[in-house]
């Protein structure tokens, strides 16, 4: 039980690690479009990134696939501006490409790209190979992100309804703080 409990723990602090803030600021940019009524389509997006991510770690600690981790650090903040992007070119827009096709892939192919990110790390403490510490870290990720995305959501809702913010102006802001956050990373990364 004490071994669920280290590894469930290293999995809320990957993700709300303020040193480590790539992981926040995805989840912010995702949850940013997203609203109380929509919370089980956000929570199936969070999911889904849990699931890519646990992936990556699956694949890399059994040597399955092996990334550089070079393009990995220089892809996540990619992903990040992706997102807040997408959110800036969709902000306001009546319909948003929210299809299963196009929005749930992407966010599930941006979670194998945060998991291979900490494969390493995740390897040397998880050295034997076993199954269950991953899936407990998963569990400790998972439970984090939707920590985050609660918080999210609350603060649209008060953005909102108290100071009335409209929604696209709330998108346009978040995405914006959130591209600005992350150029600085991609700087930092760029393998060229």
């Amino acid at each position: 039980m004490t071994d669920f409990w280290l590894f469930f723990e290293l999995g809320l602090s990957h993700v709300l690690d303020w040193r480590a803030y790539d992981h926040i600021l995805f989840l912010v940019a995702l949850c940013a479009a997203y609203n109380f009524g929509s919370w089980k389509r956000l929570l199936l997006l969070v999911t889904l990134f849990t699931v890519g991510h646990t992936l990556s770690l699956l694949l890399a600690n059994y040597e399955l696939v092996q990334v550089s981790s070079a393009w990995i650090e220089f892809l996540i903040p990619v992903t990040i501006l992706a997102a807040a992007i997408y959110n800036v070119a969709t902000a306001g827009k009546e319909k948003r490409l929210d299809t299963i096709s196009i929005v749930y892939f992407i966010t599930f192919f941006f979670g194998l790209i945060h998991g291979f990110g900490f494969a390493t790390y995740f390897k040397m403490l998880a050295a034997d190979g076993e199954l269950f510490p991953l899936l407990e870290f998963a569990f400790g990720v998972e439970i984090s992100q939707v920590v985050i995305a609660l918080v999210v959501l609350t603060a649209e809702y008060v953005t909102q309804t108290f100071v009335r913010c409209s929604k696209r102006d709330w998108i346009l802001v978040v995405s914006s703080i959130v591209i600005g956050m992350s150029i600085p990373m991609l700087m930092e990364t760029w393998p060229f």
